[in-house]
C-alpha cells in the first residue's frame, strides 16, 4: 500500500493487494487478496472487492459496490503497447450496484445505482439504474430490487416482497 493512498477507517486490506498512490478508499471497505487499485483511483466506503480484481486509472466506485472474483475494468478504448498517449476514458459504478465474477467494464460507461451484472458478462454500454444485466454483450433481461434480488413481471420482489414499479427505482 503506496504511502501516498488514503484508507479508510476499519478498511481491512489483504495480502498481495497493491493501492497506489493517489488512490482513495474509504471506510470499512474489504480490499481481497491479489486486487489491484490503480494511481488516482476513487473508492467509496462500504465497499467489498473480492479477489483478483482490478480497478484502473479513471475508474470511481461509490460507497456499498460489490465487486465479484475477478472481474475487471478498461480504461482506453483504443490500447496500443507501444502508444504513449494513453487517453483515459472515465467510468462509474454509482451506489450499491454489484457486479458479478470474471465479468469485464468496457471504460467510459456508467453502471446505474443499485444494478446488478452478472457473472461473465461483457458489459459494453450504460447499464440503467436497478437493471439486471447478463452476457456477452451484455443485454437487460429484468429489473432487481434495491435488496438485490429480480423482480416478478408485476414488479414485486421476491425477497423482501417491495412492490416497485417496473423500470424505477424500488
Amino acid at each position: 500500500v503506496s504511502e501516498a493512498a488514503a484508507i479508510g477507517a476499519g478498511t481491512k486490506i489483504w495480502n498481495q493487494a497493491q493501492v497506489r498512490e493517489g488512490a482513495h478508499i474509504g471506510e470499512q471497505c474489504i480490499i481481497s487478496k491479489n486486487v489491484y487499485i490503480d494511481e488516482n483511483v476513487m473508492i467509496g466506503s462500504r465497499v467489498k472487492i473480492q479477489n483478483n480484481v482490478n480497478v484502473y486509472h479513471g475508474v470511481t466506485i461509490e460507497d456499498e459496490v460489490f465487486l465479484g472474483p475477478s472481474m475487471t475494468f478498461t480504461n482506453d478504448m483504443f490500447p496500443r503497447a507501444f502508444n504513449a498517449d494513453w487517453k483515459v476514458s472515465e467510468t462509474v459504478v454509482k451506489r450499491g450496484a454489484s457486479i458479478g465474477a470474471n465479468a469485464t467494464i468496457r471504460c467510459g460507461i456508467i453502471i446505474g445505482e443499485y444494478a446488478t451484472v452478472g457473472a461473465g458478462s461483457v458489459v459494453t454500454k450504460d447499464v440503467p439504474p436497478y437493471a439486471l444485466v447478463v452476457g456477452n454483450p451484455a443485454r437487460q433481461i429484468g429489473w432487481v430490487c434495491k435488496c438485490g434480488f429480480k423482480l416478478d413481471e408485476t414488479g414485486r420482489c421476491s425477497n423482501c416482497g417491495t412492490q416497485c414499479q417496473i423500470g424505477e427505482k424500488s
